[in-house]
């Protein structure tokens, strides 16, 4: 593996601030972004080999990371640690705070009201953390719902990746009807089934219409 250059070595375009003015903070890579949080490296080691070795710690021990593990680091002092796992709790409360959650029905029924008028059914799945927020939307299927067409696997690959603790489903009725089909409760009855199976949570199925919407749960149908 090639030596890395210095911070001193690089081109004036390739050093992380300069890049970051120039580029945005999106074209860095993970440890130009740390070596910018750092600010400089320690006697004997420049502060881009000590961002590497910190990216290596956090990709391989992420959620149990401490203040003391960072400081095993040769080179590594209780501030510039300190910095690191302040600005990590400070960026994950921020991204909670701006994720949405889910709570009811009707914020269902506002997440997905787009769809409320689509002139072919879309199938949909919202995947969620433990505490409600959503981690992903998606469409899974676009037209006439039948237990056959809407696989289980289809539905739940996607919650598994998100590591999930549950999901809600939706899909449209393009006649505007605000009740639930045979085939509705049949592929509810079946994910429900599988939901359990697989430890992620059917909370909810909400049907969209234009002027509404229906929900299982709120039906006591789940």
């Amino acid at each position: 593996m090639p030596n890395l250059k210095t911070i001193k070595q690089l081109h004036k375009d390739d050093k992380p601030r300069e890049k970051l003015a120039s580029k945005g903070a999106q074209s860095l890579k993970n440890d130009e972004l740390l070596a910018i949080l750092l600010g400089s490296g320690v006697q004997g080691k420049d502060v881009r080999k000590l961002a590497k070795e910190i990216i290596y710690m956090l990709d391989s021990d992420f959620e149990t990371l401490t203040l003391a593990k960072l400081c095993d680091i040769h080179g590594l002092g209780v501030a510039k640690a300190s910095q690191i796992l302040a600005s990590i709790e400070l960026s994950k409360r921020y991204l909670i705070q701006n994720n949405k959650r889910i709570t009811s029905a009707q914020d269902v029924y506002n997440e997905l009201k787009p769809f409320s008028t689509k002139a072919q059914e879309h199938f949909l799945v919202i995947t969620l953390d433990g505490a409600s927020h959503i981690i992903n939307t998606r469409t899974v299927f676009i037209g006439t719902l039948n237990q056959s067409l809407v696989h289980p696997r289809e539905v739940f690959a996607d919650a598994i990746a998100d590591r999930a603790a549950g999901i809600i489903i939706s899909h449209n009725h393009p006649s505007g009807t605000l009740e639930a089909s045979r085939a509705d409760i049949q592929i509810t009855q079946r994910l429900k089934e599988v939901s359990k199976l697989v430890g992620i949570e059917l909370l909810d199925h909400v049907i969209l219409a234009k002027d509404g919407f229906y929900s299982f749960s709120d039906e006591g149908l789940l």
